[in-house]
């Protein structure tokens, strides 16, 4: 069935629906594997999304201008979901899959495929309406204006394997005491117990408080970091006992680590099963979005990141 927007196969919305943004490249087949696998955990379906830039016209050598070719772009797009299709009938044959070609940019085809019972699965990398995700503004208006968690595959890491970080075989969150870190929390939480797997909790500061007078003389440095350490320790393990009793069968662990957020929750997600974390905050790794915070883990990681962003109010 075609329409003005898009070409569409519907399929019921039953549970969650995996959006994925597809290309062909590797980096989305990743994305798709584990959007395929996600769907079957949550007993969710997969929609698979191919985006169909909307051009700007181009001038004719002969005079006049030349609008883009949809129907060719239309063409290409169903003959590379078709081998979405496949891949994902192979990998998980009971799943239902449907696919759209989307005239419109990679962040609108996504947010508009998507809604609250969703989460968005993207590729790092791609070509065509998904090239330069994270580079350019895509993956910053997904993470911003997503109504659902944004995940991004990273691609895999080439080259000798780093260390295993403390999160490995585990689900890493970044927590900080905000709203949002808070639900950051609460996915983490529910997609280890959905896989069987624990949570390593991770909160990151750099400046004590306000309230802890400064080092001086009377006062060293490392005694004000041990304070502080001793401080947000007994903070996170409060927050933590009371997301945790929803979840009584998840390993939870907590990590409180004066250093910088980015090298922090990379180092501890080394070979873990994902990186969760918030969208918005008031300091330490829950003010990840937007800012070079958010850039750093989703450039570096070595495993998918989880995007949960807290709506506006």
């Amino acid at each position: 069935m075609s329409t003005d927007d898009s070409t569409i196969r519907e399929v019921p919305e039953a549970g969650t629906v995996l959006v994925v943004g597809y290309d062909g490249s590797q980096t989305s087949q990743e994305a798709l594997a584990w959007a395929v696998a996600e769907a079957r955990l949550r007993g969710g379906s997969v929609r698979v999304i191919y985006a169909v830039p909307p051009f700007a016209e181009t001038v004719s050598p002969f005079g006049g201008s030349i609008g883009p070719d949809f129907a060719a772009a239309e063409q290409a797009g169903e003959q590379v979901l078709a081998g979405a299709v496949g891949q994902a009938q192979h990998l998980a044959p009971g799943v239902v899959v449907d696919t759209r070609v989307v005239h419109a940019s990679a962040a609108d085809a996504l947010l508009g495929s998507s809604d609250r019972d969703s989460l968005v699965v993207v590729g790092s990398r791609g070509h065509g309406g998904f090239a330069g995700l994270l580079v350019g503004s895509t993956g910053v208006q997904l993470a911003n204006h997503a109504s659902c968690p944004v995940v991004i595959i990273r691609p895999s890491a080439a080259g000798p394997a780093a260390p295993a970080g403390s999160g490995a075989g585990r689900i890493v969150v970044g927590v900080g005491g905000s709203a949002a870190s808070d639900q950051a929390l609460d996915f983490a939480l529910a997609e280890a117990s959905l896989r069987g797997v624990g949570v390593t909790a991770v909160e990151a500061w750099k400046k004590p408080p306000a309230d802890l007078p400064p080092a001086g003389d009377d006062l060293p440095s490392f005694v004000v970091a041990d304070e502080m350490q001793g401080t947000q320790t007994r903070l996170l393990s409060d927050s933590l006992a009371a997301a945790s009793a929803h979840f009584p069968g998840v390993d939870l662990r907590q990590e409180v680590v004066h250093d910088d957020p980015v090298r922090a929750l990379v180092s501890c997600s080394q070979g873990a099963v994902m990186l969760v974390v918030g969208s918005r905050g008031h300091g330490g790794v829950s003010s990840l979005l937007p800012g070079s915070v958010s850039h750093g883990v989703l450039h570096h990681a070595r495993c998918p990141v989880v995007i949960v962003r807290r709506p506006a109010q």
